[in-house]
């Protein structure tokens, strides 16, 4: 529930930084100046970006939140049993022991959701947030598909 919460409030935030410096921006194109233009032109641009990026990870969270709730239904969500750290992460090494046997299920069924979902959760365990989301989103588009 935190992250969602923290989703909102970053959304309420660029929607009010989108409104200031899109009267921002207006002001500089009026000016007529070119530098102006550029910069009011720029000031839309980056922002629209922004707000790309933000509907790309929102949607991200969706899609991975369903899976897991997929996942959990057919029980096929595996069981936390990693010693970890104060903060709650899992020890690396313990992560990174347990993490064959996810990649060996890829290997076997390398079409299967499923297992790139869990493979997703074990590169997370470890450290490799990149790979994991590389991982996660081949099992949403695995699953999309299917």
């Amino acid at each position: 529930m935190k992250g969602r919460t923290a989703v909102v409030v970053m959304a309420v935030l660029l929607l009010l930084y989108l409104v200031l410096v899109g009267w921002r921006a207006v002001l500089f194109v009026q000016s007529g100046e070119p530098v102006g233009i550029v910069i009011g032109v720029a000031l839309l641009v980056l922002p629209l970006i922004g707000v790309w990026a933000l509907v790309r990870e929102i949607l991200f969270g969706i899609r991975s939140e369903r899976l897991v709730r997929l996942l959990e239904a057919e029980g096929a969500l595996p069981v936390e049993e990693l010693p970890v750290r104060a903060s709650g992460r899992p020890l690396r090494d313990a992560a990174d022991a347990d993490f064959p046997k996810y990649k060996s299920e890829v290997d076997a069924a390398p079409d299967d959701w499923r297992a790139w979902f869990r493979l997703g959760l074990a590169y997370d365990a470890s450290g490799d947030r990149r790979r994991a989301r590389g991982a996660i989103r081949r099992a949403i588009d695995l699953e999309r598909a299917a």
